[in-house]
């Protein structure tokens, strides 16, 4: 509690004078108001600091508007403080201006804790701090939020100190080129001691030096959805002991540097992605030095976006190569910092061979970089809920089960496993490829157009494992001309196997497609493959029960296509349903099939006999095909009847909108 004394000498200084802050008397600053510190000894935080003062920590303090320590103050908030912000957007932050201090003396134990109710990305507008360090902005420029005044010749500027600060909740949005970080240093000197700070739930970056000197050791970085570490106006300070984490969709980089290099330093950083994305960027002529990089899960791990030369960039000692995963072990371990709830998140890459027994732990996030290879002995098991997120390698990114391996994904309907690059857009990567031993009019051993894989062989029941609720996106990468991925390949694949609950969406080219084999699914879901969304040829003799296929993109071909010899596939209740017109079933040379529980709706060619193959082929509804030629066409037909069939109700598929 204050002594009397203060608070009166406080209420003088209001009578006699407008505080202003910094140098040059140019900063907006709200005219404080008599009742600033009697707010804050009721909890308040509002207007501008009139003198020194320093919280009580058995208050619950609530930040309702700006809250200003202009020159010539000191604020303090002693260990175990907690600060909530309203929700209020740019109208609700923390600032101190040049020449004023502020000294958070948080503990491992008890740290300040500043945060909006629900600390949802951009409640608030965060702390910033204007100190008198040298920014290429030059001296008393006015910053982007605030339009505080900043810079100018002393490096080693003291604007207090920073121990042990939880920050949740900022990024408020200022205008379509501006928003508040969650801590923003503007000319900061290396005078200023700023230790184990956290930054959580940012809609914009985690923390951004303007210039200034300013150097910090101990970071905590999740989910900010910018830049993690930001600066510009040539800081050139040191981070020491880093730790980064992206597990939501949305952000933007780990490092961003902007502008001239003056080589500022981070020793240790561990940066980790559940989500993809771009690691380390630096726009116009900006780099930095970089010892004990450990970076998991990233798409990208150097961008120099406006093609500044990489020797600005030293990652442990050589020049930065951009072609380099740098995925390294941790360097920094957040586990041990007891003042953030905080772990080690591990993202596991796959490819390679799996060659033995492989079950992947549905707690841990996979990146598949490569291609993933269960050979001939090898099982791979994926648990329910398991998530995978699929690197946009193109042809390079895929899961292959060859003869003799199998796969066994166990998906639930709460839980389905999910394997999808980050954006899902087709031709992303490859999808997954199995191989079997049943019999393939290509004949025993023949070699798959993907991959180059053999397949093919004399026992229809063979077993490549089990796939129950699965989902997969952003299959169909392209290998040439002539072939394409699909999202699920199946080889001369055995009655065996179990193919239950499978989702594919958004493929470049074919949803399944089946060389031969006996393989039966039950349960499958296509949406907007580009191709077509079942094929099948090489003398497919299996069946499909309860396939549902939604087209709302232009540019598909076919729901169904057939090609070749007619082993008579049977389809058990088929739903097609498409916004764009196009072609629902079409047959290639002798190719036909039987189908029962047909409905065909916004197609503008209900049947293509391609290559002029008899309608007999296709039985529909338990007899041939009943159909009139389309006028003008010579293979493309109108069926008259057995098309408006009961649809399927997929309402009960929750799993299907399964996401990473």
């Amino acid at each position: 509690m204050k002594k009397a004394f203060l608070n009166f000498l406080g209420l003088a200084l209001l009578a006699t004078a407008v505080l202003t802050s910094c140098d040059n008397g140019d900063d907006p600053i709200p005219e404080p108001l008599p009742e600033v510190i009697e707010n804050l000894e009721n909890g308040i935080m509002n207007g501008t600091l009139t003198e020194d003062y320093t919280l009580d920590a058995s208050v619950n303090y609530k930040l309702t508007g700006s809250f200003i320590v202009p020159e010539g103050f000191t604020f303090t908030i002693p260990a175990g403080t907690n600060i909530t912000a309203d929700n209020g957007g740019t109208d609700v932050y923390l600032a101190v201006l040049m020449g004023g201090k502020i000294n958070i003396n948080g503990s491992a134990s008890s740290p300040v804790i500043m945060s909006s109710a629900n600390a949802n990305p951009g409640d608030w507008g965060g702390l910033t701090i204007c100190g008198k360090g040298v920014t290429t902005a030059g001296e008393n420029a006015e910053a982007e939020v605030g339009g505080f005044i900043y810079g100018g010749t002393d490096n080693a500027d003291n604007s207090g100190s920073v121990t042990y600060l939880v920050i949740k909740g900022t990024g408020a949005q200022i205008n379509d080129e501006s928003q508040y970080n969650g801590v923003s240093l503007y000319a900061v000197g290396s005078g200023t001691n700023l230790e184990n700070i956290a930054v959580i739930n940012g809609s914009d970056d985690g923390i951004e030096f303007f210039g200034g000197a300013a150097s910090v050791t101990n970071m905590f970085l999740q989910n900010n959805e910018d830049d993690a570490i930001d600066w510009t106006e040539g800081w050139n300070g040191t981070v020491t002991n880093a730790y980064v984490e992206h597990t939501i969709e949305g952000f933007s980089t780990v490092i961003e540097g902007d502008k001239v290099n003056n080589n500022p330093k981070i020793i240790n950083l561990t940066a980790v992605s559940t989500t993809g994305g771009t690691a380390l960027q630096f726009k116009k002529e900006s780099g930095m030095t970089i010892t004990g990089l450990s970076l998991a899960g990233y798409s990208k791990s150097i961008d120099m976006k406006d093609g500044g030369p990489l020797s600005n960039v030293i990652i442990d000692g050589v020049e930065a190569d951009p072609t380099k995963s740098y995925n390294n072990p941790a360097t920094v371990d957040p586990s041990g910092w007891t003042w953030v709830d905080a772990e080690l998140v591990e993202v596991v890459v796959l490819n390679g061979e799996v060659t033995g027994d492989e079950t992947l732990d549905a707690s841990k996030s996979y990146r598949l970089t490569g291609s993933y290879i269960v050979k001939d002995g090898g099982t791979l098991t994926i648990p329910a809920g398991t998530k995978i997120h699929a690197d946009a390698g193109g042809t390079d990114v895929y899961i292959a089960v060859l003869m003799g391996g199998k796969i066994n994904i166990d998906g639930t309907n709460d839980n389905p496993v999910v394997i999808a690059s980050d954006l899902g857009t087709p031709a992303d990567w490859g999808g997954l490829t199995i191989c079997g031993k049943a019999t393939t009019t290509a004949g025993a051993n023949s070699e798959a157009e993907v991959g180059g894989f053999i397949y093919g062989g004399s026992d229809d029941a063979d077993n490549s494992g089990s796939v129950t609720y699965l989902v997969i996106k952003g299959t169909g990468a392209q290998i040439n001309d002539e072939s394409q991925y699909n999202g699920v390949s199946l080889y001369a694949v055995g009655s065996g196997t179990t193919l239950e609950n499978i989702a594919v969406i958004n493929g470049a080219d074919d949803g399944v497609e089946f060389f031969g084999g006996t393989a039966t699914v039950t349960n499958i879901y296509l949406e907007n493959n580009e191709d077509d969304a079942v094929d099948w040829t090489e003398g497919w003799s299996g069946g499909i029960t309860n396939t549902y296929i939604s087209h709302t993109i232009e540019d598909f071909s076919t729901a169904f296509e057939g090609d070749k010899a007619n082993n008579n596939p049977l389809f058990t209740n088929v739903t097609c349903v498409s916004t764009t017109g196009g072609t629902a079933l079409q047959f290639k040379a002798e190719s036909g099939a039987t189908i029962t529980g047909l409905n065909i709706a916004g197609y503008d060619v209900d049947l293509d006999m391609k290559d002029s193959g008899a309608t007999s082929n296709v039985k529909i509804a338990g007899a041939d095909a009943d159909a009139t030629l389309i006028s003008g066409e010579s293979h493309k037909y109108t069926l008259n009847s057995g098309k408006d069939a009961d649809v399927i109700d997929i309402s009960g598929w929750t799993w299907i909108s399964a996401g990473l």
